[in-house]
């Protein structure tokens, strides 16, 4: 793929508010995958899986952490590694209205397939102390670190299947 121009430039927030995206997202998290891997996993095409792993790349969500020959041909291996600083593209409210509409519809297809048992569940729009809501987003952001830096490959035995999804962000002075 050629470099984006700018008037073509997308931000992290468009490039991954699609379902499939998003669950690549969380397999490359805990280890790097070819597209006939990732097709496998989450039962997509070869052409699929390719197609989408090199939006990503193209957009920088993911990196090839490696090549290798098969079959005469170069397959990459792609990883996911979560980033501290925010992509370089503008972010939108309306790529942040896409990006929310693709998280509600995975955060449901995971819905379907919770074990029951201990969860946390929470939503609050509130006013809170500039010291307090610096506490929250550092917490926010540790846990998202804990979940990318211990994730494993899917089905790894003892591992337990988790679903998380967060968004902390100030809101405007107005009233709700």
């Amino acid at each position: 793929m050629s470099a984006l121009t700018d008037a073509e430039a997308i931000s992290a927030m468009r490039a991954v508010a699609h379902p499939v995206r998003l669950r690549i997202l969380s397999l490359l998290t805990a280890e790097a995958m070819s597209a006939a891997e990732v097709a496998r996993a989450l039962d997509l095409t070869h052409a699929n899986a390719s197609y989408h792993l090199r939006f990503l790349h193209h957009a920088g969500e993911v990196e090839v952490e490696s090549e290798e020959k098969i079959r005469g041909g170069m397959a990459k291996r792609y990883r996911y590694r979560m980033r501290s600083k925010p992509s370089a593209a503008p972010v939108t409210t309306e790529d942040l209205i896409a990006y929310v509409h693709s998280i509600a519809g995975e955060v449901t297809r995971r819905v379907v397939d919770r074990e029951p048992g201990p969860s946390h569940w929470v939503d609050i729009e509130t006013w809170l102390p500039p010291e307090v809501w610096a506490e929250v987003r550092g917490l926010a952001h540790r846990a998202g670190e804990l979940l990318h830096d211990h994730a494993l490959p899917p089905r790894a035995e003892g591992a337990v299947h988790v679903s998380y999804s967060g968004m902390a962000f100030p809101m405007s002075g107005g009233d709700a």
